[in-house]
């Protein structure tokens, strides 16, 4: 519990997969950065991310039993009500030990029995707790269609993305919220240092290659088999791979280094090393290198319902960007179009100012003010 009632308490839903988490978390530190006074506690389940992203940026995390929603009839589907009542019960004691004032939910299973709980009930609650929806994607999904219904304010990435308030056609369109090393960063003040760190050289272009955080076999293959083409026109790569995959890239003498890493920890460095990227295109991927002002070739994953690509085409359409399917993206692709498009300083400069200025660096701040703005709203209705 708060034990202080003029502290307000807010909780962040939005488990399971970085892409939910991450935005969750940025909006964290930004409530806190405006006002440290606020409690803000997460919810999740033992299966996510979070038991580990959460407890590493210093907040709370409280467990709620897991409810995945099947996509074909099974067992599963029949015991999904029972899970779903167990889930929604757990969410509501939560609510009551933190008495919490506004729940922000950021879609996936976790906000399913957080949006159902904020109704009236409790041991100590008689009151509806509002919510506030942010949806990342470009196709919004059906946890966040739910508590779009009972929301205080809906708040999305792009428009068009099927998911608003009630009596409104249209969610309000605020971008993706990205931590504060992202939203703040200055890629041309850290160059020489990310350079420096990843044993690049200082000048020259750098091609920055990544597929979410396992990799992405097509990527690799194609990068890796264009190395000979990157090398004789002096590009330097850093590709990191994924975790349980490997690249074979051949050693030539006089070439810039291609740096192969399972993972990046410092995405930072990486963006300020690089020129332009070559990546997926998933939501919290487009807002940061968009964010950066980072010209990137997006490569949508070939399978689901298409929104990785939905999730690029602003970036696209401002001319931040281009989008190559999965099955066109090969060496012959990369030395006929990137290396071209990475030896050419002033449309990489023209790009880059297009790209940021699609981006959404104030996103996480906008979304905390809205929260806490509804979170007091609510307190003076009471």
């Amino acid at each position: 519990m708060s034990g202080d009632n003029s502290v307000l308490s807010v909780i962040v839903a939005g488990g399971g997969t970085a892409g939910h988490i991450e935005p969750a978390l940025a909006v964290a530190d930004a409530i806190k950065a405006i006002d440290d006074s606020v409690m803000v506690t997460a919810i999740g389940t033992p299966r996510g991310l979070e038991t580990t992203l959460v407890p590493e940026r210093g907040y709370p995390l409280e467990l709620i039993p897991p409810v995945p929603l099947p996509r074909k009839p099974s067992l599963d589907l029949l015991r999904l009500p029972g899970r779903l009542r167990e889930s929604v019960r757990r969410t509501r004691e939560v609510l009551d030990e933190t008495e919490a004032d506004v729940i922000v939910g950021f879609g996936g299973y976790v906000s399913v029995p957080a949006y159902l709980a904020a109704g009236r009930g409790g041991l100590r609650r008689r009151r509806r707790i509002p919510i506030v929806v942010h949806e990342a994607n470009a196709s919004a999904g059906i946890a966040n269609k739910i508590g779009a219904r009972r929301a205080a304010r809906v708040l999305a990435a792009v428009p068009d993305s099927g998911v608003a308030a009630r009596g409104r056609a249209e969610a309000e369109v605020i971008g993706i919220p990205v931590r504060a090393s992202i939203a703040g960063l200055d890629r041309a003040a850290l160059r020489a240092q990310a350079r420096e760190y990843f044993g690049l050289p200082a000048e020259g272009p750098v091609l920055l290659v990544f597929g979410g955080s396992q990799g992405a076999r097509s990527l690799n293959d194609a990068v890796s088999a264009a190395a000979g083409s990157l090398g004789s026109a002096g590009v330097a790569v850093i590709h990191a791979h994924g975790p349980k995959n490997t690249v074979e890239v051949p050693a030539t003498v006089g070439a810039p280094p291609y740096v192969a890493v399972p993972y990046l920890s410092r995405m930072d460095l990486a963006y300020s090393a690089a020129d332009v990227a070559i990546c997926r295109s998933g939501a919290m991927t487009v807002a940061e290198v968009s964010a950066v002002g980072l010209p990137a070739v997006y490569v949508p994953l070939p399978h689901g319902n298409g929104e990785q690509e939905l999730n690029a085409r602003p970036v696209v359409a401002a001319g931040g960007g281009m989008i190559v399917g999965d099955g066109d993206l090969s060496a012959g692709f990369i030395a006929e179009t990137v290396i071209p498009l990475l030896r050419d300083p002033v449309r990489l400069a023209d790009m880059g100012r297009r790209a940021a200025g699609a981006g959404h660096r104030s996103a996480a701040a906008e979304v905390a003010r809205i929260v806490l703005d509804v979170a007091v709203l609510t307190r003076g209705t009471r």
